[in-house]
């Protein structure tokens, strides 16, 4: 399922969204076009996954935020009128992180969960093993036994 999840997120990464949306004063329409980004950040749990997705949100601009922890990848939604990835990425950071662009400051880094100080040589952006049958059969094998 996680897989699954992800290749959607990635598939929805390549293209740009734009959603528009009324509002109430008057009758004015105002245009917000959104842009999908990923890029590459350090972390070990769900720990980890929510203190970068909080990171990340609480950007002015971002729509949204979704990390992966097996793919050390975040997927952001966010109006470039009002933020950019430069200031996501600072945010990431600012919250003990390394980024593919913004290593963490050993402070924040060293605030964090011990659980959630991770490898800061660990890859990122990894490419994530295809399931097969919900298995990975990688590794071991499986011709003394039945599925």
């Amino acid at each position: 399922m996680k897989t699954i999840t992800l290749i959607i997120s990635i598939a929805i990464a390549s293209f740009s969204v734009t959603t528009s949306y009324a509002q109430d004063k008057g009758a004015t329409t105002e245009k917000a076009s959104y842009k999908l980004a990923s890029f590459g950040v350090r972390g070990n749990c769900g720990m980890c996954k929510a203190t970068i997705e909080k990171a990340a949100n609480a950007v002015d601009g971002v729509r949204s935020a979704v990390w992966n922890k097996d793919a050390k990848q975040v997927i952001v939604s966010y109006d470039p009128a009002k933020t950019s990835l430069d200031k996501i990425h600072a945010a990431i950071a600012n919250s003990g992180y390394d980024t593919e662009k913004v290593t963490a400051s050993k402070k924040a880094y060293n605030g964090l969960a011990g659980c959630c100080q991770y490898d800061r040589k660990q890859k990122m952006n990894q490419k994530l093993k295809k399931e097969s049958g919900g298995h990975d059969h990688g590794g071991h094998d499986h011709s003394g036994h039945q599925h």
